[in-house]
């Protein structure tokens, strides 16, 4: 129908709430990257896109630069004047209202409402004398182009009779000359395709009811001030009943008869898509169906009223009583007649824009990636602008939704991210811990190095000279003396331990990875550890491949720490329990004691070098120290589970060695 788009999209103003998608019978809205455009190939004209959009994200393009110039060019222009006019300026008297217009620089204000009476004439003829066939009214330019573009097999049922506009504005130039400029005034968008379109008859430009407000305030026009004017004859009859649903069946004096069922009328986006469906199908047997976009004409998208439905009616209703109270039928049957030799005929022409429907495999494909495996899945909730999940498959298929667009689709998504965040934000905050923790002991390991080499050297003194000495006065009989050389013997090897555990700690050693059968290694070494008799051993293997590459030597020492702090915890009785397993990346190895618990206060302290819970001089604090450092050299993981209290249950602790099976290449 229109070769220009008669609707812009406002990206910046854009929310993706898929409103237009949703109003939009035709479908003619295409969502790329999350902004609805409208295709203009597809549009009908229809405006329920601009009506819907709060945002202001659909603008009607504008034709006022077009009507400026001609008012400005000296040429005779007539205004044609649709006649829903009441329904939008009623604040002010048709005649003020005529004046305004003429102001303006109009040199003619007609009524389209005329046209509408020779229109429904030939509508009435066209019944008369084909009484076999069936039609389709052309009142409603949109429904036209919905015809013409999506159900091109009903284009010879379209009735070969011109619009109320194209009606008039022959009228206009028959009267006043061929040379008239026409300018149509309405409520309608669709309009302005129908004026571009090659009707035959130069209609110079169309605007709505909103660009022509906008046109008065540029003139600067105050209506109420402005000189009263009739309209410019020929005078209306019922054609000003044509902006409301069936009033072109009442200008026309036909009735849609419920028993005959010979004339249907239907209106709004939904009942004249289905009504053109069921017509097409043959489910609907009618000889005329007259279908209107909008809920008639006064509620068309260039309307600025914001009244509702009824009284916009009431105000068509009262002007055309109006009009029937004053008019002189001996004049208006003396018009009907001279303009009766107008040739109202038209032709329409096929423009499919129909798109290639997707099968069955490719719908249920486009379906499961959205999340919708089963019926149950297809909630068909509307959220995407369409009705039904199928639906919305299909827009999909033909590059004119998104998958974005579903509502428990995108939930899902963005659940799942918010895991996936979740998870990361823990792994930091975990990395974060172990950074800290690592710095914290590198820290202190360099302190245990300078302090442990500082002391060794005079510490080694110290032990010689009271080995020496004890060995001196093994044979004297002072033994307040061997007992005192005795003392200083023991406590001065103690520290020798204690110093040789402060270069284990601070050392940075690097791993030697070799080949180790892991169950071997950890069953050999549990079982040679000694132990308090009243301790049972339970060691067991699952089934996984037991060859790791790893630094032998310094695993055994993490189960020789991890095993003697069990012992403890357990005292003279308890069970040890040591499981190997694994899989393809990582092996792993669990140590469980039955003793006495972990407080959970100290769960994060006791890898802290010099934290420990033995008594004065049974440990050094340094153990599980080096056994995190170990277990980090080789990138693996260390955790610990502990239960203290005997009310939650059996106490004992249970550390978990996780190992990578390869070591990196760097």
């Amino acid at each position: 129908m229109s070769k220009s788009p008669l609707v812009q999209t406002i990206p910046d103003k854009c929310r993706m709430c898929y409103t237009c998608v949703r109003e939009c019978p035709a479908k003619a809205i295409r969502i790329t990257n999350g902004q609805a455009e409208v295709v203009n190939d597809r549009c009908i004209g229809c405006g329920n896109c601009v009506k819907v959009c709060t945002r202001g994200a659909k603008k009607p393009v504008g034709s006022l630069e077009v009507v400026t110039d001609l008012l400005a060019s000296g040429k005779k222009i007539a205004a044609i004047i649709a006649p829903s006019f009441p329904a939008e300026f009623s604040e002010v008297s048709p005649e003020r209202f005529a004046g305004t217009i003429r102001a303006m620089g109009f040199d003619y204000v007609c009524e389209v409402a005329f046209g509408a009476d020779l229109v429904a004439h030939a509508y009435k003829k066209l019944l008369i004398d084909n009484p076999e066939k069936k039609y389709i009214g052309v009142t409603c330019p949109a429904v036209v182009s919905y015809v013409e573009k999506y159900l091109p097999d009903l284009v010879p049922r379209l009735a070969p009779i011109a619009s109320p506009m194209v009606a008039e504005a022959k009228v206009v130039k028959m009267l006043y000359g061929d040379d008239t400029q026409i300018v149509f005034i309405g409520p309608c968008l669709a309009k302005k395709g129908e004026a571009e379109d090659d009707t035959g008859i130069d209609v110079a430009a169309s605007i709505t009811f909103a660009e022509l407000r906008t046109l008065i305030s540029i003139k600067n026009l105050d209506p109420e001030k402005v000189s009263e004017s009739d309209f410019n004859p020929p005078t209306p009859g019922l054609g000003a009943l044509f902006p409301i649903n069936r009033g072109m069946l009442q200008a026309a004096d036909l009735r849609e008869d419920l028993v005959s069922g010979e004339i249907v009328t239907a209106d709004g986006r939904n009942n004249f898509v289905e009504a053109l469906k069921e017509f097409e199908s043959g489910d609907l047997e009618a000889r005329l169906l007259e279908v209107l976009c909008c809920q008639g004409c006064i509620m068309g998208p260039g309307m600025t009223s914001k009244t509702p439905l009824f009284s916009r009616r009431a105000k068509v209703s009262k002007y055309a009583r109006s009009i029937l109270d004053k008019i002189n039928f001996n004049n208006w049957n003396i018009a009907m007649e001279r303009c009766s030799s107008l040739n109202l005929d038209r032709t329409f022409t096929s423009s499919d824009t129909r798109l290639q429907a997707p099968s069955e495999v490719e719908i249920s494909r486009i379906m499961e990636r959205m999340g919708k495996f089963t019926i149950e899945d297809e909630l068909n909730c509307g959220a995407c602008g369409y009705e039904t999940c199928r639906n919305h498959a299909i827009a999909i298929f033909k590059g004119l939704a998104e998958s974005e667009m579903c509502l428990p689709f995108a939930i899902d998504q963005l659940k799942n991210t918010v895991e996936e965040l979740a998870l990361t934000s823990d792994e930091l905050a975990g990395t974060r811990v172990a950074l800290k923790h690592a710095e914290k002991m590198s820290g202190m390991g360099q302190l245990a190095a300078g302090i442990a080499h500082e002391v060794n050297n005079p510490l080694g003194v110290v032990l010689m000279y009271a080995h020496t000495l004890l060995e001196e006065h093994a044979g004297d009989d002072n033994e307040e003396l061997q007992e005192d050389l005795k003392t200083i013997t023991v406590h001065a090897d103690r520290c020798k331990k204690i110093v040789a555990g402060l270069l284990d700690f601070a050392r940075q050693n690097k791993v030697t990875r070799v080949s180790v059968n892991v169950s071997e290694m950890v069953e050999k070494v549990i079982s040679v550890i000694s132990r308090p008799e009243g301790i049972t051993l339970d060691f067991s293997s699952e089934d996984f491949e037991p060859y790791a590459d790893f630094d032998e030597d310094q695993i055994v020492q993490v189960l020789t720490n991890l095993a003697t702090n069990a012992f403890h915890a357990m005292g003279e009785s308890g069970v040890l329990s040591v499981v190997c397993g694994g899989d393809a990346d990582k092996v792993t190895i669990k140590v469980s004691d039955t003793g006495k618990g972990i407080p959970r206060a100290n769960i994060k302290k006791i890898f802290e070098p010099f934290f420990t819970t033995k008594g004065r001089g049974e440990g050094t604090g340094l153990g599980l120290a080096v056994t995190y450092g170990i277990i980090k050299m080789h990138r693996g993981q260390i955790t610990v589970d502990s239960n203290a209290d005997p009310d939650k249950g059996a106490t004992g602790t249970t550390f978990t060695v996780t190992l990578p099976r390869r070591g990196p290449e760097n």
